[in-house]
């Protein structure tokens, strides 16, 4: 994810709030490493050091340590030694495979320990993780990080978490340094599920927009042009997301605003205006098919709702 002025980028879910009753900012905290320092690494140990803690980190590539340890870091030459300083160690690497062939270098080292995984990856992948750690006597926490990083430490980043609740109480108030903190479960897949289904949204919503943008350069108009309508219109378009929601928990997916059977006949116009202009058709041609089975099995009637069951299936 990318934003051209991250510092005044709105989150689109809404404020999370902090959660309560925990252990008050402060307190003192444990030593912890940070491995991993891509842009998001490099961003989750920047704050951690700007809030006051003593923080070791590891990468590969040991040159992307200078900058933080020009703010106070402490390098490690290993995995190794970096999780021997810590007690609080925070995953940041390219895949969910890169932290297993870490964790593995270590795992004699991990007994008593707290591991947050940082890192993108699945529901299941999480619990595999989280049951490993626990072969280790390591406690586990999974993360889905809901911001870039230039949002990190500001106002409108916010982190889910999974797994050990004891482990994330304890280590709330050193989490909090990357934003909001939001615990979803005793399950260590869930703060994944979560993070991977807030990014469908985003990515269904953003590749719309480039294939407008694509359609649009065709005739020549202007992609600032089209923005200044794109916006409001989808924006408009979000306010019924609740009401869909309620249509979905409820199973009640009747409409009076766009039918699917009204979709149906639609589609096929985006499909032919695609063709004639040159523009991939991308996820419209799987839309269609997903209508034609909805309207087969007697759906017609439903709203935009009702793709939610059938994409389930």
């Amino acid at each position: 994810m990318n934003s051209p002025n991250p510092s005044h980028v709105p989150s689109p879910f809404g404020a999370v709030p902090r959660l309560a009753g925990i252990t008050a900012p402060g307190a003192p905290t444990v030593p912890l490493a940070v491995l991993g320092l891509g842009m998001m690494g490099t961003a989750l140990a920047s704050a951690l050091l700007q809030a006051g803690h003593q923080v070791t980190v590891w990468n590969r590539t040991a040159a992307k340590t200078g900058p933080l340890v020009a703010q106070g870091a402490l390098p490690a030459d290993s995995p190794a030694a970096a999780v021997s300083a810590s007690k609080l160690i925070i995953a940041c690497l390219l895949t969910n495979d890169h932290v297993q062939e870490v964790l593995d270098g270590v795992g004699d080292q991990l007994a008593g320990r707290t591991i947050v995984n940082l890192t993108n990856g699945t529901p299941a992948r999480a619990r595999e993780l989280a049951a490993w750690a626990a072969e280790h006597g390591a406690s586990y926490l999974d993360g889905g990080i809901m911001a870039v990083p230039q949002m990190i430490a500001g106002p409108h980043a916010y982190v889910f978490y999974s797994g050990d609740e004891r482990a994330f109480r304890t280590h709330q108030p050193t989490l909090a340094a990357f934003g909001d903190t939001k615990f979803v479960g005793a399950d260590p897949g869930l703060a994944a599920l979560y993070d991977i289904a807030l990014l469908t949204g985003m990515y269904g919503m953003t590749v719309g927009v480039m294939q407008a943008f694509a359609l649009a350069r065709t005739e020549n108009i202007p992609a600032r042009e089209l923005s200044e309508l794109l916006v409001p219109w989808i924006g408009a378009m979000l306010a019924g997301v609740p009401a869909d929601a309620e249509a979905i928990d409820s199973d009640q997916h009747l409409t009076d605003v766009s039918s699917l059977a009204v979709n149906h006949a639609a589609i096929p116009n985006f499909l032919a205006a695609f063709r004639d202009q040159g523009v991939d058709p991308l996820f419209f041609g799987p839309l269609q098919e997903v209508l034609d089975r909805a309207v087969k099995e007697g759906y017609g009637g439903d709203g935009l709702s009702r793709l939610a069951t059938l994409f389930a299936r």
